[in-house]
């Protein structure tokens, strides 16, 4: 069984996505949701999929190996960052490598780096009067948003559309796309038999 644990700083809409998407895989586990933000939505909806969530704060996340080694003892396959906001410390990343994964709300390597997320990505689409965005899946390395990219769907943009048009596309990309393309990557991490 390949087991995942999400990374959530938010209402945990692609997290539910994600959970409700590969709930009928029998070889699929999400073992844990891990939030830095203890007000975010996806607490609730991890709540309602009867998932475990624990929450960590800054200086456990950066100046403790706790994080790393809990998903290193629950034999974690896969770590999923689905809204989350933090950079990796470069130990995680170590400990795990080709097994995060992130989505973003753009076509990387465009609108890319810290402090490009959520609304600051859409309003910076907009201003520079792009015709399309989307999304981008890829691998995490130690620096935002610069690690291989695995997936990209595209959307329109129109010279009409405000930031917050730009962001229904781009999430209704995120929903359709990122569950399927994680089912995927487990697929192929899978042993023939």
């Amino acid at each position: 069984m390949k087991r995942i644990a999400l990374f959530a700083s938010g209402s945990g809409s692609n997290a539910e996505k994600i959970a409700t998407y590969l709930a009928d895989n029998a070889s699929v586990d999400i073992s844990l949701i891990l939030s830095n933000n203890p007000k975010a939505g996806v607490i609730e909806r991890a709540r309602r999929l009867h998932i475990p969530v624990l929450l960590f704060d800054r200086a456990t996340f950066y100046d403790t190996n706790r994080i790393t080694q809990l998903l290193i003892n629950q034999k974690i396959d896969l770590l999923v960052l689905a809204g989350f906001m933090w950079l990796m410390p470069a130990e995680l990343v170590r400990a795990f490598p080709n097994q995060i994964v992130n989505i973003h709300p753009a076509l990387l390597p465009k609108f890319g780096g810290k402090g490009m997320y959520g609304h600051f990505v859409h309003e910076a689409v907009v201003a520079a009067q792009e015709t399309e965005s989307g999304i981008t899946i890829h691998y995490v390395n130690e620096h935002y948003d610069e690690g291989l990219i695995i997936f990209q769907a595209h959307c329109p943009v129109l010279p009409t559309d405000t930031p917050d048009d730009v962001a229904l596309k781009v999430q209704a990309l995120e929903h359709t796309h990122y569950p399927r393309v994680i089912a995927e990557i487990l697929a192929e991490a899978t042993p023939k038999p």
